[in-house]
């Protein structure tokens, strides 16, 4: 079985050129840190934001030590996980140099095997200062972006945001700022599923597109099931074919439900299963119609066969400081816009892409 530990919880701040620590959360960042301290005043009041931008031209180690489980120290293969790093960091298991990233926008997994031991060990990730780096990557390189943002923002992959936009402050946050963990894997794990949807004759064919990230090659058995509205479960004739013969189909808001159908993987060796994987989904079609009319060509969402009247509004970030944006915190604002009307929520671009619970609290909500 896959085995997790998590790295989510109290860490320590230092500013590189200061020996003062401060108390840290994780998932949390810089600004997150120094406003639980009292160090910062709040960037949001007044012209505070130009008090805190200068703050991000320092670079802050955030470490914790840890025990980490037998079970997972003698797994077949163990891994640093980072959902989030914002975003030029360096990272160190117990003084040794195990990475750099330069990346907010993805998942960073590093394989640190060799790394850990019994007892207490240490990690800490240093984070390096954005508006040096696109101050200087500007001057080697004057290519201009958006003009509400500060220059160079364009060759660093952060947030644009962060550093400006036409509705938002220059705050360009750094730290975890999603979920760390270590992993432990014996023989194989899913690496990915992508469930494929055919609607045809009244019914709906799914399809599994797996991958699997291995350790050795052994002779695995793949089980997939999916779960109905009503709770009947539905088993895959072969390992990757799922056929539902009366589907209940997804709507957007006020046009119809929102039933989905959990889908189920469990990856086996001799019985033993290695990992699981788990999703909801609604089973409709969504395709854009255009087509030639007396003001021109038409653009409409086409959802199920139907053409819709999309009203909906742009999803910008709930707030710069990240850790501070919540599941509970998202629903609330979904739910306004069902109260509102919406059927459409279209999530800005700018480099911002919400959590996994955003989409699924939509799927709920028909959005």
């Amino acid at each position: 079985m896959k085995k997790q530990f998590t790295l989510n919880g109290d860490w320590t701040m230092r500013r590189l050129d200061r020996s003062e620590t401060i108390p840290a959360t994780i998932p949390g960042s810089v600004y997150s840190t120094l406003l639980a301290a009292g160090k910062m005043d709040d960037p949001f009041y007044r012209d505070n934001e130009m008090n805190a931008l200068p703050l991000m031209e320092y670079d802050y180690s955030f470490s914790r030590t840890f025990e980490i489980p037998d079970e997972l120290l003698n797994a077949d293969r163990l891994l640093l996980r980072c959902e989030g790093l914002d975003t030029l960091g360096t990272i160190l298991i117990n003084g040794e140099k195990i990475a750099e990233t330069n990346n907010m926008h993805r998942i960073w997994e590093f394989d640190i095997s060799e790394s850990l031991h019994s007892g207490q060990n240490e990690i800490e990730i240093i984070f390096s200062s954005p508006t040096r780096f696109i101050r200087k990557a500007y001057e080697e390189d004057p290519y201009e972006g958006s003009g509400d943002a500060m220059r160079g923002f364009v060759h660093l992959r952060k947030a644009e945001y962060m550093f400006g936009w036409d509705w938002g402050p220059r705050l360009p946050d750094a730290g975890i700022w999603r979920d760390i963990s270590l992993i432990g894997i014996d023989h194989a794990r899913f690496d990915n599923i992508y469930v494929r949807q055919e609607h045809r004759d009244g019914k709906v064919i799914l399809t599994f597109d797996t991958e699997l990230d291995l350790v050795d090659e052994l002779p695995y058995e793949i089980r997939i099931s999916v779960e109905t509205p009503s709770g009947e479960i539905l088993t895959a004739t072969d390992s990757d074919r799922i056929v539902i013969d009366h589907p209940e189909l997804w709507w957007p808001n006020e046009l119809g439900g929102q039933p989905l159908y959990r889908v189920s993987a469990e990856l086996l060796y001799e019985g033993k299963v290695l990992d699981t994987w788990q999703r909801r989904i609604g089973l409709r079609t969504l395709t854009i119609r255009r087509e030639k009319d007396q003001w021109g060509e038409s653009f409409c969402h086409h959802i199920n066969g139907i053409d819709i009247f999309a009203k909906g509004a742009d999803y910008i970030p709930e707030d710069n400081i990240l850790s501070r944006i919540t599941p509970e915190r998202t629903r609330a604002l979904l739910e306004n816009a069902v109260e509102a009307h919406f059927n459409t929520i279209r999530v800005w671009g700018g480099g911002f892409y919400p959590p996994e619970s955003f989409y699924e609290t939509c799927d709920e909500l028909g959005g």
